[in-house]
């Protein structure tokens, strides 16, 4: 007899309450918002938990209610959170839920509610279609999913984690009403360090950073010496996450049975038998194991956390990690989290229903958002993710809401939608907040020239609370091209001009990654390094190019960890058998820009590129040349770069057509690539795509930092919070110029403290060419002798005389900022 009892009281109690809303006069998006609400499992103080459903795919399916039923598993003692696998035996129960039109509805006793140290009963809605084959419904906003988007979720008391968080007085300060009673908006920060959870940290999970910063405060409290990499972690006031939402996951067959909790159920049974028995069976698990930047979303579940970032595999870890930001010892760190909700993986469709989606794109799925359930539960799911305690959202590709109006026949930017998401009402412990909102908007992407039609201000214009990301930081910036910043003269003026409410810097996880891709026959600016990985690592955390974005420019600056850490960096996932193989292809310039032999030569380097065969870096560098010359020719046909493969690498190579492949056609041959077909191939790209992943985490770079850049770029964080003020446009009496003679750019100025005209900022810095001779005095009409040096790059002491600024040579990445002598802010 199953252990789990529909409470028929309380349950009828939700039903009527459903169909009260159904019934109202309210809007179908306003019903929607209510219904919602009450979707997932949510534990009740009496013990119970109350269960929802929304079943549309179900209401053109003809069956009997026997057919549809709540299936649920129960761990029997102790689930191992940190085993990479398990065998968990668990009580299987199954119990019908109560239909009210597109839903179901539940309110059930004798669940296991999870907690920090305990799992709790796992939960899906299963049903047999007309076919007879068993399908799953999932729930789409779940508070825990520690076995994937694929398995079922688990009941978990979110109130419990909300009450007993240590951050609660940082959120009664910080949601104090305004004058009017209106519900305050967390103010932007003076800067933002952004981070990919994978990679920050040895571990690669939120418990990892949260240690990264529990440790630093220790330090802090204790006055002990910091090292060069915890200092590239301070000097922010807020952290910007990498997406954390769970992802997709790798799949052979595309198949929507879990990879990680296995159930064996899928024929249909005998008509007559009623629900499924209850039995007790155990379940293999994994841990899962999901790499990649994060915006690979399926959408369900996005009201979670990605297990693969929790060591733990708990909610609890990003609660300790924000807790631990909130108090830290020299002031609150706001959290700002990237969400995905402008598009979906192809693996959506085998977990969500159909009405989600409106069409293929790019990327996989364009969502429905004008459909009022959809857009109601998209903004349900934010609520949600939002309510773990973030500060702030950055909304990724704003540019991909769209939708087709029939009124007026064209396509247009879904801007209500944006607006909505924005004014997501945050409710933790009594207090409400709006979040700092950030969006990425690029329109008129993908049009033709987007980049350069594009003013990134559309959103900025509708909400001037709001930020979005600027020119010089979106995804097309290549500074270790030579000529770039005379280029980008235009963009810099806007910037100077009118980029108060742009986020602004020059290496982030996108244009890091677009470095990778620059061809390599273009003229690159050898100035900044003796090779590749060297000037890209000087283009992207560059001295002078930080001390024009933190010591002069308006808006509002932002830094990539792995950047600052000097640390490689790429677009990888080993989460895709469909287009593997492509990403891979398309991501081989990594190789050229972020390896060295000597990096390769490390133990914890490549391991398994290396015990597939490949003996150093430039043997693999001609494969990956080879496959990407493969690719684009076959137009990404695998069975065709497999022919390619064969023809090149074989005894005869009369009929070889990729040069760079018949180069590894030695005796001493890689067995691997002999031998190679279609599943081998893919094997080559998801382990390449591991291995990637592991050179780039950051920890394996910091003895390799130079103290002396590291100190500059802390000291630039130091005074942009001393002087915010830099924050806003230039005004009236401010000037901005350079100097640009024979390949040479020179950015120099001169701003004034609109409150304060006193406190003045001189800056001159030299962003590419031959060195020049400065004249600052001359060109900004300043007498030097009155002014001193308040900040100057690294190695520029031993060259430049501090008591003689009349004339003085600056190299290429040098530069410095002046304030006037005996002024308080000097």
């Amino acid at each position: 007899m199953s252990s789990l009892q529909l409470v028929e009281k309380y349950t009828q109690e939700l039903l009527d309450w459903a169909v009260e809303v159904d019934r109202s006069q309210a809007t179908e998006f306003a019903k929607a918002q209510r219904l919602v609400r009450r979707l997932g499992a949510h534990c009740r103080p009496d013990g119970l938990v109350e269960i929802g459903f929304w079943t549309p795919e179900l209401m053109g399916e003809m069956m009997r209610p026997r057919d549809i039923y709540l299936e649920v598993f129960t761990p029997v003692g102790k689930v191992d959170w940190n085993a990479p696998s398990q065998t968990i035996n668990v009580r299987r129960d199954v119990l019908r839920l109560k239909k009210q039109g597109q839903f179901f509805w539940g309110v059930v006793s004798g669940l296991k509610i999870g907690t920090r140290e305990d799992a709790g009963s796992f939960y899906w809605l299963r049903y047999f279609n007309h076919s007879g084959r068993l399908l799953t419904i999932r729930d789409l906003v779940p508070y825990s999913l520690p076995f994937g988007i694929f398995a079922p979720a688990e009941i978990y008391d979110f109130k419990r984690l909300q009450r007993d968080r240590k951050d609660l007085e940082y959120f009664r300060t910080t949601s104090q009403p305004g004058p009017d009673g209106e519900i305050p908006r967390m103010p932007a920060p003076v800067n933002i360090l952004q981070i990919h959870v994978g990679t920050a940290s040895p571990s690669g999970t939120l418990g990892g950073l949260t240690a990264v910063w529990r440790n630093l405060g220790h330090k802090l409290t204790a006055q002990e010496p910091l090292t060069q990499a915890e200092q590239n972690f301070l000097g922010y006031d807020a952290v910007q996450l990498l997406p954390i939402e769970p992802t997709i996951e790798y799949r052979d067959a595309h198949s929507p049975d879990s990879g990680v909790f296995a159930t064996r159920e899928s024929k249909r049974r005998n008509t007559t038998e009623r629900l499924p028995p209850v039995n007790r069976l155990p379940l293999k698990t994994f841990k899962p194991n999901t790499q990649g930047w994060g915006y690979d979303v399926p959408i369900i579940g996005s009201s979670a956390t990605s297990p693969a970032l929790l060591s733990t595999q708990r909610p609890d870890e990003l609660i300790g990690l924000i807790e631990v930001l909130h108090n830290f010892p020299t002031g609150p760190i706001q959290l700002i989290y990237d969400v995905v909700y402008g598009h979906a993986d192809n693996q959506a469709e085998l977990l969500i229903n159909q009405q989600f989606f409106k069409g293929r794109n790019m990327y996989g799925q364009d969502l429905n958002h004008q459909l009022p359930y959809v857009r109601a539960i998209l903004l349900e799911m934010q609520r949600r993710k939002i309510n773990t305690g973030a500060d702030g959202i950055r909304v990724d590709g704003a540019q991909d809401f769209r939708f087709f109006n029939p009124l007026t026949g064209i396509v247009e930017q879904d801007d209500a939608y944006l607006m909505a998401m924005a004014d997501v009402v945050q409710e933790i412990g009594g207090c409400k907040r709006l979040l700092f909102t950030i969006f990425e908007d690029g329109r008129p992407w993908p049009e033709e020239g987007w980049e350069e039609k594009s003013t990134y201000r559309d959103l900025i214009e509708k909400r001037p609370e709001s930020y979005q990301w600027g020119p010089l930081i979106f995804a097309h910036n290549t500074p270790a091209l030579k000529g770039f910043w005379e280029k980008k003269w235009r963009r810099v003026q806007e910037v100077m001009s009118s980029g108060d409410r742009w986020i602004t810097g020059c290496g982030n996880h996108d244009t890091f990654r677009r470095g990778n891709q620059v061809d390599l026959s273009l003229e690159i600016n050898w100035e900044l390094g003796e090779d590749f990985p060297s000037v890209i690592r000087n283009a992207y955390d560059n001295p002078s190019t930080n001390l024009w974005v933190y010591g002069f420019s308006p808006g509002l600056p932002m830094d990539f960890i792995n950047v600052l850490m000097r640390a490689a960096w790429m677009f990888f996932r080993n989460t895709d058998d469909r287009y593997g193989v492509k990403v891979v292809s398309e991501e081989a310039g990594f190789l050229d820009w972020q390896v060295t032999e000597t990096i390769f030569a490390q133990s914890w380097a490549f391991t398994a590129m290396k015990k597939l065969g490949f003996p150093d870096l430039k043997t693999l560098k001609v494969f990956a040349k080879g496959l990407q010359d493969s690719m684009i020719s076959n137009e990404y046909d695998l069975e065709l770069v497999v022919n390619d493969c064969r023809a090149c690498l074989g005894d005869d190579t009369t009929a070889c057509e990729i040069s760079s492949l018949k180069v590894l056609n030695q005796p001493e041959m890689i067995p691997f690539l002999k031998e190679l077909d279609i599943p081998r191939l893919k094997q080559f790209s998801l382990e390449f795509m591991e291995d990637c992943f592991e050179v780039c985490k950051i920890n394996y770079y910091q003895d390799l930092l130079n103290p002396l850049q590291t100190e500059f770029n802390f000291q630039l964080r130091q005074f942009r919070h001393q002087h915010p003020w830099l924050g806003d446009n230039l005004g009236g009496r401010d000037r901005f110029n350079k100097v640009s003679e024979n390949g040479t750019t020179v950015f120099y100025g001169l701003r004034a403290n609109p409150e304060q005209p006193e406190e003045q900022v001189a800056m001159v810095t030299h962003m590419e060419g031959a060195p020049i001779e400065i004249t600052l005095g001359d060109w900004l009409h300043l007498d030097l002798s009155e002014w001193e040096v308040k900040i100057m790059t690294p190695g520029l002491s031993k060259t430049l005389k501090t008591d003689d600024l009349r004339r003085f040579l600056l190299k290429q990445s040098q530069g410095l900022l002046l304030m006037p002598r005996g002024s308080l802010s000097a």
